[in-house]
């Protein structure tokens, strides 16, 4: 699967445009966390793409299940045809990012990279928008510390799953977080911030 098969699977099932941007927000972050860990800075990397991908990809079926009322099935609505197109392990890691509904827990790298941005990416997007220009550009890695310790702020972003960037990819926080926002600066247009 290339980038431009995930994209349209992508667009398929998701049409809400925020949803589809905290996707490409996850993209971008998951290759960026990839080159860190790796370091490597090759951008035809297959393994950086699957990564990619696999941010790209991670709620997928989210809009469905919240349309449906199953948003507890969150990550496991991926259909048999969908399932059988995509490489194994991005499935496990569509899965396992959702591990408290699936029960399927992360084992990779990757795995672990996709549920700890999962919800960074969306404590800086309420970041952002809470700025006199709503521009991510604004924002810092202490700025977004701040507000990572602000329990009201953003009540949604799971900041258990953030801080397992430190025990299982080996990344302080303040280092996660800057990859993250860095990454996210970079589609800062796509992203409508």
């Amino acid at each position: 699967m290339n980038r431009d098969e995930a994209y349209t699977l992508l667009t398929k099932y998701m049409s809400n445009k925020n949803l589809i941007k905290h996707s490409l927000a996850a993209e971008v972050t998951m290759k960026a966390l990839y080159r860190h860990l790796t370091l490597k800075d090759d951008q035809n990397n297959l393994d950086e793409v699957k990564w990619g991908i696999t941010g790209l990809l991670h709620d997928m079926d989210y809009e469905i299940a919240q349309k449906e009322n199953r948003v507890e099935q969150h990550g496991m609505m991926i259909g048999i045809a969908e399932k059988e197109s995509m490489p194994q392990d991005i499935v496990h890691g569509i899965q396992a990012h959702a591990h408290v509904y699936t029960k399927i827990m992360p084992e990779s790298q990757m795995d672990w990279a996709i549920t700890a941005c999962d919800q960074l990416t969306g404590l800086i997007v309420a970041g952002a928008l809470v700025t006199p220009d709503k521009k991510i550009g604004l924002l810092t890695t202490e700025s977004v510390l701040k507000r990572f310790k602000e329990k009201s702020f953003a009540k949604g972003a799971d900041r258990n799953a953030i801080l397992l960037c430190e025990e299982k990819l080996g990344i302080p926080l303040p280092e996660f977080v800057a990859i993250t926002l860095t990454a996210m600066q970079t589609i800062a247009d796509p992203l409508g911030l």
